[in-house]
């Protein structure tokens, strides 16, 4: 049996990594290229070990593009600022491509989907579902 593709040279499928980023914990949802469809991934502490946490992920999933949730209401500026700082420090430390997507109502709609799916509790996993809210819409848009 002959491969098209040496086993030595088999072709990695990119992801794009969704974020919602929060003060304490940051949730993370992926995607791959191929499927378009968004998957929550994890929930990941904000502390000094999140950026080493998120050079491994992005290494072992191939991530080549990380969407953050942003807010855009005037009552937020320092949230975007946060935000903003938050997505330099991982361009310049991973040397991806970063790209902002509107996160207005994710979580209420994550705690809203964890319910709905029987969940119990919820905050430990509404980060990372509102990542893939956030992630999933990015994904449905930029198919347009």
């Amino acid at each position: 049996m002959s491969m098209s593709i040496d086993s030595q040279d088999n072709a990695q499928i990119s992801h794009i990594l969704g974020v919602d980023f929060g003060k304490s914990k940051i949730g993370l949802a992926i995607a791959d290229d191929e499927t378009k469809m968004a998957f929550a991934y994890d929930t990941l502490k904000n502390d000094k070990e999140f950026l080493k946490n998120l050079k491994e992920i992005v290494s072992c999933e191939n991530v080549k593009t990380v969407v953050i949730g942003m807010t855009r209401h005037q009552k937020d500026d320092e949230s975007v600022k946060e935000k903003l700082n938050f997505a330099k420090t991982i361009e310049n430390e991973l040397g991806i491509e970063i790209v902002f997507h509107e996160e207005m109502f994710t979580t209420k709609m994550a705690q809203a989907n964890i319910k709905m799916r029987g969940g119990r509790n919820i905050a430990a996993s509404d980060d990372q579902e509102a990542a893939r809210i956030i992630l999933q819409s990015w994904l449905d848009r930029a198919a347009l």
